[in-house]
């Protein structure tokens, strides 16, 4: 299976700020940066306004960027459940532009992305920024931190991508012959 080429944008979703990335995968588990950003937004603002500013600029991107798939830090509780939740309505505008563009959102934890990056599920932030730096040959490192959250985020479905997607042509062929 050869999914040279995939276009992937990596999210590291926030609701002050949302890092945004765009990669392009090459042969073997080559990885070249096409963009990377962050989408900010004002805390005193009201959450409505936050949200559509996000939609609009994830949307933005998308459009600009032409991705073949979304990938998606994986919330989980971090002890604070009203930052969690303003997180996930960040997350679920997020996905509902991909979805509005007919994009597959795959997600991942961030010990998932740690460990596809620097082979520990653990690393730090300095490890994981170091590795970005140096698997995408960068000559300085992404900032501020979501912004290189986000790259990682791309560079881990990449070379995930060819197990997902054997794993889901096995699915569909199950799913064909019960029918």
């Amino acid at each position: 299976m050869n999914l040279a080429g995939l276009r992937v944008m990596g999210i590291d979703p926030g609701l002050t700020r949302c890092g945004l990335s765009v990669v392009q995968s090459g042969k073997g588990r080559a990885i070249y940066p096409v963009s990377v950003g962050v989408i900010r937004t004002p805390s005193d603002a009201p959450l409505t306004d936050r949200l559509l500013r996000i939609s609009n600029a994830v949307g933005e991107w998308i459009d600009d960027y032409q991705p073949d798939v979304v990938a998606i830090e994986r919330l989980f509780e971090r002890g604070n459940v009203s930052t969690v939740m303003h997180t996930a309505h960040a997350v679920g505008v997020l996905i509902l532009a991909a979805a509005e563009r007919g994009l597959p959102v795959d997600m991942y934890t961030p010990s998932e992305v740690k460990k596809a990056i620097t082979g520990n599920g653990r690393a730090d932030k300095k490890q994981m920024t170091a590795m970005v730096k140096r698997i995408l040959g960068l000559s300085e490192a992404p900032k501020p931190a979501d912004a290189a959250d986000a790259l990682a985020l791309a560079i881990c479905h990449c070379w995930r991508a060819p197990a997902l997607a054997q794993r889901r042509q096995l699915l569909h062929k199950s799913l064909e012959k019960d029918s």
